[in-house]
């Protein structure tokens, strides 16, 4: 009998599960977090850092590949009134304004984000970034909470063309992992004034096309590297992310209309303080 294969044997089937059990942490992670103002992207690089999960590159790019699972949450959830858009666009001008709206604000994110893409993930994707951009990000959310803004929209189909461009253009500042796109997309509606739950909810909006842009784009540049155990690992991260993205789109506008983003923002500095520490401790 051959023990050294029965070992090594026993031993690839228990990092096979135990890289199945951080994916799925991971994916709870990412749903939990996509559609909130404290950065999913930022909280899956923490955690891939302090779990050891995966080399360099796949570790990066399974951060970005199971936000579809989130955005397929979304768009289950949004499906009846996405119908709806889809069939009167061409016969409402106001259904055609506010298609016209996302994709204006979608247009930054694209150009940029392509010619940006491969400085983004060489530079950017660092956790020391992370942690800082979360204690600032933080910071802009109770400053935001704390202006005592008038707001003069409250529902976001009803945002003005340039507007919709401008939140476009606040939104690539979440391109540096740790900023929040969500977040980054709120402040910015809120500041062209929008109140909580119109900018909210324009931020799933403006989510779709974004996160699967977003997915395509990784899909096409780092696709042919991930191999069959990989696939697996992504799969188990995808349904998790799905999951918890369902839960939280169905209960954030709710929770955002009768309450400010002080949890969020406390949330954001307290876990950037936490890990600069743990960075600093682990040097």
């Amino acid at each position: 009998m051959n023990f050294d294969a029965i070992k090594a044997s026993i031993l690839g089937i228990v990092t096979a599960h135990i890289e199945l059990f951080k994916a799925a942490v991971l994916g709870i992670v990412e749903g939990l977090t996509e559609f909130v103002p404290v950065s999913s992207t930022g909280h899956l690089l923490l955690m891939e850092h302090f779990l050891g999960f995966g080399d360099d590159d796949f570790g990066k790019s399974f951060a970005i590949l199971i936000q579809l699972g989130a955005i397929l949450a979304l768009l289950t959830i949004y499906f009846g009134r996405l119908l709806r858009l889809a069939t009167g666009m061409f016969t409402q001008w106001a259904a055609a304004r506010f298609v016209i709206g996302v994709l204006l604000a979608f247009i930054p994110a694209a150009v940029i984000g392509a010619l940006a893409h491969s400085f983004i993930k060489a530079k950017l994707f660092d956790v020391r970034v992370v942690c800082v951009m979360f204690i600032l990000g933080g910071f802009v959310l109770l400053w935001v909470d704390r202006k005592n803004l008038q707001a003069r929209f409250h529902d976001a189909t009803e945002f003005t063309l340039p507007m919709y461009l401008g939140v476009g253009f606040i939104q690539c500042l979440a391109m540096v992992p740790g900023v929040s796109r969500s977040g980054a997309t709120i402040v910015g509606a809120m500041l062209f004034g929008a109140d909580r739950r119109s900018a909210a909810e324009f931020s799933f909006w403006l989510a779709m096309p974004t996160m699967i842009g977003a997915f395509a784009y990784e899909l096409y540049k780092s696709g042919a590297d991930f191999t069959g155990a990989n696939k697996l690992v992504i799969a188990v991260g995808f349904i998790m992310s799905f999951i918890c993205g369902w839960i939280v789109v169905k209960t954030f506008l709710g929770y955002v209309s009768r309450h400010s983003f002080a949890l969020f923002a406390w949330w954001r500095i307290v876990i950037g303080t936490a890990g600069l520490f743990a960075l600093f401790l682990s040097r």
